[in-house]
């Protein structure tokens, strides 16, 4: 006898279906605008911290929030003042020097033209210096340089200005965020998204604290160990030590190799063993002592998904979804534990 199957779909059901499909259509088309958003909400969250630092001495929100904010302000000028110069002149030099680099080791340069096309052709190399050149005359006037390198990451002036006025409006109230996800959320939904933000929330606060942390014991811990040991271009490298170093298990690989190639070319075997040891001893501490204290114990974000999280973002978005990647990282690890604890009591 044959079993028929009948399925029903409600007005309601359709109007949902709709409405949803409305949104995500409308996210899309202002997907610029919800990104700002989003990046403004990151910002909040990751000076929120510092923020409650100062209001358990007494300190009033609103001051709190502001010095939160001049402190951002002043590293952010500081850097840009005292290492980026120095730092695109040894990218500068790192270039151009590529070629005899290569050629150190036999490589034949035609014969990688498809990995790597800027160091195949003068004509690319050529182009790059002069892009490197142009961004080092664009940062030399201090006036200028930290305007200019925010509103590279950001996008332009006025998205700068955008998310600098939302993250400041999130942070100034204690529930910004909360009062906004509530706005946009449909009311059935409303306390689970609250909640899952606040879990989410502590993790991605624990996690930028820790990895940037962590960043600046590898950047400063590689640095002096190349300067030590007279390798060129010692502040490029520590830079690209702790930039890489968001990257879990392959970012020091691939920063080390970096350093090694330069230094077998510029000082031979030897100073390349010696760097290839330093790479190697900073690589086991950070794994062994510093890795599980700073970030692993207190946020317990999986490597792997961050990886992933980090190639998505990246593809999808660029630098600003590098940039956001981890939070949502954190928030999709939260859904599904969520997510699987419901199929749990469920069976059960």
């Amino acid at each position: 006898m044959e079993k028929h199957t009948s399925i029903s779909i409600t007005t309601g059901t359709f109007v949902r279906a709709i409405f949803v499909a409305t949104l995500a259509y409308m996210a899309w088309v202002l997907r610029d605008l919800v990104l700002l958003v989003i990046t403004a909400i990151v910002i909040a969250t990751a000076i929120e911290p510092g923020v409650v630092y100062f209001m358990k001495r007494k300190i009033p929100r609103v001051i709190s929030v502001l010095v939160m904010y001049l402190i951002v302000l002043g590293s952010l000028f500081s850097i840009t003042y005292f290492f980026l110069p120095p730092i695109l002149s040894d990218a500068q030099g790192v270039v151009t020097q590529l070629p005899q680099y290569l050629e150190a080791f036999d490589l034949p340069i035609a014969g990688i033209t498809d990995l790597a096309p800027v160091t195949a052709q003068s004509g690319n190399i050529q182009s790059l210096l002069q892009t490197i050149f142009a961004y080092r005359t664009a940062f030399a006037d201090s006036s200028e340089g930290a305007l200019r390198l925010a509103s590279v990451i950001f996008g332009g002036l006025f998205s700068l200005i955008l998310v600098i006025v939302l993250s400041f409006y999130f942070a100034l109230q204690e529930t910004g965020v909360e009062d906004f996800l509530r706005l946009v959320t449909p009311s059935r939904q409303e306390g689970y998204v609250v909640g899952l933000w606040h879990r989410a929330q502590k993790k991605i606060g624990q996690w930028m604290q820790g990895q940037l942390l962590l960043s600046l014991i590898v950047g400063v811990t590689v640095y002096l160990g190349l300067l030590i040991l007279g390798v060129p271009y010692a502040l490029f490298l520590a830079i690209m030590a702790a930039l890489f170093d968001l990257i879990p298990i392959f970012g020091s690989f691939i920063a080390g190799v970096a350093a090694v190639v330069i230094a077998l070319s510029s000082g031979g075997f030897a100073l390349g063993l010696l760097v290839a040891g330093l790479y190697f001893i900073v690589n086991q501490l950070e794994a062994h002592l510093i890795y599980p204290l700073v970030v692993n114990k207190v946020v317990g974000i999986p490597p792997l998904l961050v990886i992933l999280a980090l190639i998505a973002g990246g593809t999808l978005i660029g630098f600003l979804g590098v940039l956001l990647s981890v939070p949502f990282a954190a928030v999709l690890r939260e859904f599904v534990n969520d997510y699987d604890q419901h199929k749990r009591s469920v069976a059960a």
